[in-house]
């Protein structure tokens, strides 16, 4: 699974394309962002989320300029790019068929979800916070890549690093948001020992709206940001701790 800067998954290894599950290490950041920091948004040094992410550029084998990664918005919404844009889209998801991109999405707790359809070369990348899972944005991702003459019964789907079934405690009214839209999606919520909370399963739910869009195969690194500090940024860690600001790693795909 493991090499170099990044993690990665068999599921998505096809001719002429390359990807990587980034963890937190292998970078130049300090602090709290320690050290391979991807993420724009934080409140890091610019010029060492700009250093951190042509390493992951070098990794892929794109220029970095063609490294591409959206302004998201934890929304359902899709884009097919062809060329690197001139600003971010505010969108969570990326589908390509063209060579010589890199497409990315960020998370320190939500998921990352890689896309590959190898016949078609169709490559996609989507940001599945609980949010954008719940609304839609894996299917959109998917409906994207079959504009581009992917078949759905052909594409892997793999999930990245996210923060885990044991440790994604939300309130009642998370989980009656859930319930009352489909009984059936229940499953995904255990009892927490704090009263009137569960555990959220969001690994299980982004599988569970993959397999029933019809995906050829699904696939879960099963690695949990929250509790593996050593590999990986969590957004709800830092929030525990009061820290200032957290960091946030990568997963990109490119055809090259």
């Amino acid at each position: 699974m493991s090499e170099g800067l990044a993690l990665h998954a068999p599921e998505l290894e096809a001719s002429g394309v390359r990807h990587g599950f980034f963890t937190r290490q292998g970078g130049v950041s300090t602090g709290v962002y320690t050290s391979l920091n991807g993420g724009v948004g934080s409140k890091d040094d610019p010029r060492a989320v700009a250093e951190n992410r042509r390493r992951m550029a070098l990794y892929l084998g794109v220029d970095p300029a063609h490294f591409l990664v959206p302004y998201q918005i934890h929304s359902a919404e899709t884009l097919i790019v062809e060329k690197p844009f001139d600003a971010r889209p505010r969108c969570d998801g990326l589908v390509t068929a063209t060579r010589g991109l890199a497409l990315g999405v960020t998370g320190a707790d939500c998921g990352i979800v890689l896309f590959v359809e190898p016949e078609a070369n169709v490559i996609g990348a989507a940001h599945a916070g609980w949010k954008g899972a719940f609304t839609g944005i894996l299917e959109a991702t998917l409906v994207q890549m079959e504009k581009l003459g992917a078949k759905r019964g052909k594409i892997s789907a793999v999930l990245g690093p996210a923060i885990g079934p044991d440790s994604y405690e939300v309130g009642p009214e998370f989980v009656d948001r859930f319930v009352e839209s489909a009984g059936a999606l229940a499953v995904f919520f255990k009892p927490s020992p704090r009263d009137g909370h569960a555990f959220f399963d969001l690994p299980g739910f982004i599988g569970w709206r993959l397999q029933n869009a019809g995906v050829a195969c699904f696939a879960n690194l099963a690695l949990d940001t929250y509790a593996d500090e050593t590999r990986f940024f969590s957004y709800r860690r830092s929030t525990h701790r009061q820290e200032p600001d957290y960091g946030r790693q990568i997963a990109a795909i490119a055809l090259v």
